[in-house]
């Protein structure tokens, strides 16, 4: 199976509203073991990441399908629209293969904020809010996937990482002399035996360790948007509105 990549290199404080600044996790209840609402997509697709390098592109459609899955709507993704909106955040031109250069996460968040991406039938999805994660703090990772869903998580990708995913081994660890083939975006979106579970490649089978995660993970963002809310709640309980409003209040994005 043929597989691409294309996540830019990080921009570190791109993102200007930082999660450790804005999240008190000493005040916050600890997340339980197991965790995530991922069981509510039934098909995530692979969103064209197997024949162009929309990595990034294809986790941020992820996420709003798990946000309007969490709050009881549907939205029509296809490899289509996954290309369609490569097309409209990076200049990607289908007849050009030059213009496969992937996508630069902080350019694609500010994109979000503003634009929002489309879906098949024309609507536009937006998120309200970025925090940006400290790169490799699994800690973090936990409070973000429990409270927010959705996290991005840009790796370091090794080669190691993709042979196994081929070989249907899905656990990614920390390996010894990690050969680095580009960088990749995925979706963090729950906790199942001590390991975050993300989507990738169509998939949410593959569980990334703490030991992993910190040795690869080179930018993490957090999200908030309204169309995960139902009766202005999201489905952890969390009231939306006074989050967003105080979100909103700090121009986060660059």
């Amino acid at each position: 199976m043929t597989l691409k990549l294309g996540k830019l290199p990080a921009r570190p404080g791109a993102v200007k509203l930082k999660f450790g600044d804005y999240v008190n996790t000493d005040t916050l209840a600890t997340p339980p073991a197991e965790f995530g609402h991922d069981n509510l997509v039934g098909d995530w697709g692979i969103l064209a990441n197997d024949r162009v390098g929309d990595c990034a592109i294809a986790d941020a459609l992820h996420q709003h399908l798990l946000w309007n899955a969490e709050a009881g709507k549907a939205i029509p993704l296809s490899d289509a629209v996954a290309i369609k909106n490569y097309s409209l955040v990076t200049g990607y031109d289908p007849n050009d293969p030059s213009t496969d250069g992937g996508t630069d996460v902080p350019s694609l968040i500010h994109y979000r904020y503003t634009h929002g991406l489309v879906d098949g039938a024309g609507h536009r999805h937006k998120i309200g809010a970025a925090l940006e994660l400290e790169p490799g703090n699994f800690e973090q990772l936990t409070y973000a996937m429990y409270y927010f869903d959705g996290v991005t998580l840009g790796v370091k990708m090794s080669q190691q990482w993709m042979d196994a995913f081929q070989n249907h081994d899905y656990v990614w660890d920390k390996v010894s002399r990690p050969k680095i083939i580009g960088g990749h975006a995925i979706t963090g979106v729950a906790m199942h035996g001590g390991n975050a579970r993300i989507i990738t490649w169509g998939t949410d089978a593959v569980g990334v360790t703490p030991a992993g995660y910190e040795q690869a993970c080179d930018e993490a963002y957090a999200f908030f948007t309204p169309e995960k809310l139902k009766n202005g709640l999201d489905i952890n309980g969390i009231d939306g509105d006074k989050l967003l409003a105080d979100l909103q209040l700090l121009n986060n994005v660059a």
